[in-house]
């Protein structure tokens, strides 16, 4: 028997509220044993980035490659990669592991507006590593950028997916939390035409630091726990928003502060 395991591939946030600590913490609180490779060091808080120092590629394709090797984690999840170099060393690492099942939050813009990913970084992202998701998980901005469409509705949001599907991703959600209204909406666009909606209530707050890696996480987090694809999603749309409830009156910091990750946690599961 085995611990359910997932890596995550992400850069290091000095507070603790995104990047691969929000994800060690999500994949922990859902039961299932987190290994990381870092990608970048930054320098910030609640209220903005000040700084990043991308680690060496062949540094990023190591920890890879001693994670897979060794521990065999049952899904992948890629956050934040800031250079071309890192993201051709990712895609290149990750050939060598046919058959695994990758989660793509092309992480570009802070919650506080900071940029992530450097501007020449963005269309070897687009051919290298975006088709080799099986789930894209872009914000409102990043879908944006990515088919060259402003979404200002709903109905923009299908004409972006079909731009991004057909980059060559399996699937792509497009999370809604940017556009304004009582209810939060996010959609699956599958590339064989199926869609699915998940739809919650607005949550009130300013603690919406690390969000979108906490989601991604979540979904590969179920992802290796079994779930299928629609399941997955469903799951961690539910546990994100348990998350943001929870810690939604809770200071810390003095700008966008984090969601309870540990408000129900679950015990480490075993295959």
């Amino acid at each position: 028997m085995r611990y359910i395991c997932a890596l995550t591939i992400a850069g290091s946030d000095s507070c603790g509220g995104a990047g691969v600590q929000a994800d060690i913490k999500t994949m922990s609180a859902l039961g299932v044993y987190a290994a990381s490779a870092i990608t970048a060091v930054t320098v910030q808080n609640t209220q903005g980035v000040q700084a990043i120092q991308a680690i060496e590629p062949e540094i990023v394709a190591g920890q890879i490659k001693a994670v897979m090797d060794d521990i065999q984690p049952n899904t992948v999840k890629i956050g934040m990669v800031n250079d071309k170099a890192t993201i051709q060393t990712i895609a290149d690492t990750l050939k060598l592991y046919p058959g695994t099942t990758l989660v793509v939050d092309p992480v570009m813009v802070s919650t506080s507006g900071s940029m992530l990913m450097q501007q020449d970084a963005l269309d070897i992202f687009c051919r290298q590593l975006l088709p080799m998701a099986n789930l894209l998980t872009p914000n409102i901005p990043e879908a944006s950028v990515l088919s060259h469409t402003s979404i200002q509705t709903a109905d923009d949001m299908d004409q972006a997916a079909l731009r991004i599907l057909s980059l060559g991703c399996e699937a792509v959600l497009i999370k809604g939390g940017h556009l304004e209204g009582d209810r939060k909406i996010d959609k699956l666009y599958l590339a064989d035409g199926r869609t699915e909606v998940y739809e919650h209530a607005t949550i009130e707050t300013r603690n919406t630091h690390g969000t979108g890696c906490t989601l991604s996480s979540a979904i590969a987090s179920f992802l290796a726990r079994g779930l299928e694809m629609c399941q997955a999603i469903a799951q961690a749309k539910d546990y994100l928003s348990q998350a943001i409830e929870a810690g939604k009156d809770v200071e810390i910091g003095k700008g966008h502060g984090p969601v309870d990750h540990f408000f129900n946690p679950e015990k480490l599961k075993i295959c």
